[in-house]
């Protein structure tokens, strides 16, 4: 495969061997090949021709990153700083696939499909248990259910008050109807 700026030259495929291996990609440095890296994957994904800044292309880019940096990691174990931003590009890129997937279920499936990205869900939160966390935990739970037996009692207490206030209003109400029905029958129709 050629560099991107020698591929369309009508006479390449006239000249010898040796031209053509010093404008092929072996020969190309690393920053030539990441950036055809990046337009090979953003051409997967991209929208339209002039789509350079959707979530889809922002992933293609990370993805072409991380790829890179994996190689490099491959002759180079050591480097950490290319490892901790790696690591960076990873998270990002993690980061949009959450919410593409929230926002374009079909495209996001899209991508990953396209891009080879297994995407897992997000582990969900989980607290280191220690003793003295369980200690907390017990004691506010004991506190909660003294409250809750306090409540109880003054609930008691306030439907006993409201239910005899109901009984005697409808007492009252009763008597009412009563003294009515009697001044009725008093007098002449």
């Amino acid at each position: 495969m050629l560099k991107k700026d020698y591929a369309d030259v009508p006479i390449i495929n006239s000249v010898d061997d040796v031209v053509r291996r010093l404008l092929s990609l072996e020969m190309a440095s690393q920053k030539e090949k990441v950036k055809i890296k990046t337009q090979q994957l953003v051409e997967k994904v991209r929208r339209s021709p002039y789509d350079n800044g959707s979530s889809e292309v922002q992933i293609a880019m990370l993805t072409a990153k991380i790829r890179t940096y994996e190689e490099h990691l491959q002759k180079h174990p050591k480097d950490k700083n290319n490892r901790r931003r790696m690591l960076m590009d990873i998270d990002r890129r993690k980061k949009l696939l959450g919410y593409l997937r929230r926002v374009r279920y079909d495209a996001f499936e899209n991508t990953c499909k396209q891009l080879n990205i297994q995407y897992t869900l997000p582990a969900q939160y989980s607290r280191r248990i220690t003793k003295r966390w369980l200690v907390k935990k017990a004691f506010c739970l004991k506190v909660f259910q003294e409250v809750q037996k306090l409540k109880a009692a003054e609930r008691l207490k306030e439907r006993k008050e409201w239910l005899a206030r109901a009984r005697a209003r409808a007492a009252k109400e009763k008597e009412e109807k009563e003294a009515k029905e009697a001044q009725g029958e008093g007098t002449p129709v």
